[in-house]
């Protein structure tokens, strides 16, 4: 990152880590995305936050061609759930946000018609998908539970370019089985 310093770390002489504020904005973006994630997960998986729960959203994957609707309304609100858990506490945050994204990717298929600004409109699900993408990027800052995974300090950006195919891909071939 152009703008980390080289702050040691016990066991990890040459990991870098951005200054503090940027470690800041990070931590309360993922924070803000996380938190979000997780209502939306825990509406499909649970019905809280007034949300359809497992049967309403199978109905709703059943309704737009997706097979086997249920187990596609659990692997997504798994997905949104630990996606959104791991992105709060930045833990395995470049898998965390392919999980976001890998569900982003098939929300944004389903909710593309309905054009920028409208009330079904496409842009939360992309601002959703591109922050994801933007935190397997540049990693979830100093204040996050990965600062303290050794596999992790090192080669950031091959693992957020990793974790990006890998949500590409799941999401497509997702899409792929799709009626």
């Amino acid at each position: 990152m152009a703008f980390a310093r080289r702050t040691r770390i016990p066991g990890d002489r040459a990991a870098a880590l951005p200054p503090a504020g940027v470690s800041l904005g990070l931590l309360l973006l993922r924070l803000m995305l996380g938190i979000i994630m997780v209502g939306h997960g825990t509406q499909k998986l649970f019905g809280w936050f007034n949300g359809p729960g497992i049967d309403g959203t199978a109905q709703g994957f059943g309704d737009v061609g997706y097979p086997a609707p249920r187990t596609m309304a659990v692997i997504a609100g798994l997905s949104e759930t630990l996606g959104g858990l791991g992105l709060a506490l930045g833990l395995l945050t470049p898998l965390a946000a392919a999980a976001v994204l890998g569900t982003m990717i098939n929300a944004l298929d389903v909710t593309w018609d309905g054009g920028f600004f409208l009330p079904k409109g496409v842009e939360f699900t992309l601002l959703v998908a591109l922050a994801a993408t933007a935190l397997a990027l540049t990693g979830p800052g100093r204040y996050a539970v990965d600062r303290y995974l050794p596999v992790l300090r090192a080669n950031r950006p091959a693992y957020g370019v990793a974790a990006i195919a890998l949500a590409v891909v799941a999401g497509a071939v997702v899409l792929l089985i799709r009626d």
